[in-house]
């Protein structure tokens, strides 16, 4: 019997949903997610916090023309600002914070982690820019970041994009949020654990 391929194509379209679905429908105890990540030992991938809609990045390859930047909005700020006081009232400790090059990605991991950071084109969105090899290597070297285990007691920070964290973890990724983290366990042997994913205001809820 011949099997129509347009039909497998739309079986697997369909799984991938369903998988999506089952994986948002998850509800995280934070305050309990709070307690394992006050122990350190966790990569926290986030995607940059709420930004302006009616901007662009229409310099893309100069990271320092911010005025060419999709840049943060007052909300976002505010936002990332609020998850940064609820990380000190849940006693969630940060170590080294990582981000895109992009300045809304740095000011999220500034605000976020209460400290400098290290921004790299390894976490930065590509896109139509570079190179498909180039995606394709930033995309495994965000999944080698997020399987890497923190300094002692402390937990990693990456800030990063939409595209980066669906190239380097998948579908189940397409609709995360802006502000959104997903929270990794590297497991000593080169792979990273998904924990949990957690939503900006959630952490805000649980620290009151």
């Amino acid at each position: 019997m011949k099997v129509n391929a347009q039909w497998i194509s739309r079986i697997f379209f369909f799984l991938a949903l369903a998988s999506s679905a089952t994986a948002h429908a998850q509800t995280v105890n934070v305050k309990g997610l709070a307690e394992r990540l006050k122990q350190g030992g966790y990569v926290i991938v986030f995607r940059h916090g709420a930004t302006n809609r009616d901007q662009a990045d229409t310099d893309p390859l100069n990271y320092d023309n911010t005025a060419k930047q999709r840049l943060l909005s007052e909300g976002g700020k505010a936002l990332a600002t609020q998850v940064g006081a609820s990380f000190k009232v849940l006693q969630i400790p940060i170590g080294k914070v990582h981000t895109s090059k992009f300045n809304r990605a740095v000011e999220t991991g500034r605000l976020i982690g209460g400290t400098e950071v290290a921004s790299t084109l390894d976490i930065t969105e590509g896109g139509l820019v570079v190179t498909p090899i180039e995606n394709d290597r930033r995309a495994e070297a965000l999944r080698k970041m997020a399987a890497t285990p923190p300094e002692h007691g402390k937990n990693t920070l990456l800030v990063t994009h939409k595209p980066n964290i669906i190239d380097a973890f998948g579908k189940d990724w397409f609709e995360v949020k802006e502000g959104e983290a997903s929270i990794f366990q590297p497991d000593g042997a080169g792979k990273a654990v998904p924990i949990a994913r957690v939503q900006a205001t959630e952490w805000i809820k649980a620290a009151k």
